[in-house]
């Protein structure tokens, strides 16, 4: 584990979370910034030590989401309109961009933070739970329980971020529990109301589609076919129901599934390649790295150690 080295508060406002992110209300509120870091495809974790006799924190409308994960304490650290209901090792709350909370924070608490924007946590509805990423948010929770969730948190929160190889593996376990948190908290948007976009049958005929032929060149013609309409209300349709327009998406597609075979198989990076729809391995090697920050084979030596 990275040694415990505090950060001065003015490293907090170079952040992109801005002026009102959780960030810098728990520096305001003389909170200890332990480590922070940015873990790759906009999300940052952060570990917090705070020790204090009584104190109020108020977060409003951060705007961007907040999973807390307590490490420590927390016994008598309580939400204003949850009275008498407490915080303790591996309890959870999940707080969403658009929240607003008042806390009375008492005694010792350590705990970690994993940072994401409300896009990034819906976009993965497609895939994995065939909905569509504007009908969802992250609900407003409290000290939940959830032990998948709080294990990843206390192995991202142990890893090396410093590490290039750790940070990689941060990267995939925030990912883990993203997936995790919109299956367990995912909730439908308040008053959304889902005007355009595509039918649900025809979302998941593209979705299948592309992921049938991602070892193909794939274009927007052919997907127009798929969905029977045409090219340029394909590509406005597709956008509302998928959060990404289509040659975003499958790029997307394309990345996740190398990601996948890396970790999970011995193939050889041309094979991968080919699977995968790029046009060789340099090419394959080259949208890699700029996606991740990596070569796919110093990706692949993370996942070994």
């Amino acid at each position: 584990m990275n040694a415990q080295v505090p950060l001065p508060a003015p490293a907090l406002a170079e952040t992109p979370f801005g002026l009102h992110s959780v960030c810098r209300t728990l520096s305001a509120a003389n909170a200890t910034l332990e480590r922070f870091a940015w873990l790759g495809d906009q999300f940052a974790a952060a570990v917090w030590t705070r020790v204090t006799r009584e104190a109020e924190t108020v977060y409003d409308r951060p705007g961007h989401h907040t999973l807390s994960c307590y490490l420590d304490g927390g016994y008598r650290t309580e939400r204003q309109k949850l009275p008498g209901v407490y915080g303790a090792p591996s309890r959870l709350c999940a707080l969403p961009g658009d929240h607003e909370s008042r806390w009375w924070v008492r005694g010792h608490m350590h705990f970690m933070h994993l940072y994401f924007l409300p896009e990034h946590f819906t976009q993965r509805a497609v895939r994995e739970l065939d909905r569509e990423p504007r009908e969802l948010t992250l609900a407003d929770r409290t000290y939940f329980e959830d032990e998948r969730i709080a294990v990843l948190c206390q192995a991202l929160a142990n890893e090396n971020w410093a590490d290039p190889d750790g940070l990689l593996r941060s990267n995939e376990t925030a990912h883990e529990v993203l997936s995790l948190l919109l299956r367990s908290q995912g909730v439908r948007r308040a008053g959304a109301a889902l005007k355009g976009g595509l039918a649900v049958s025809t979302r998941r005929r593209l979705r299948d589609y592309i992921d049938a032929h991602l070892d193909e060149t794939l274009t927007l013609g052919a997907l127009a076919d798929v969905a029977c309409l045409s090219e340029y209300h394909l590509a406005r349709m597709f956008r509302a129901s998928f959060g990404l327009p289509p040659h975003a998406w499958i790029a997307a597609q394309r990345l996740e599934r190398a990601r996948l075979l890396l970790r999970t198989t011995a193939l050889p990076l041309a094979q991968i390649a080919a699977e995968c729809g790029y046009a060789n391995a340099s090419h394959f090697s080259h949208r890699f790295r700029d996606a991740f920050g990596a070569a796919p084979n110093v990706y692949r030596q993370a996942f070994l150690k």
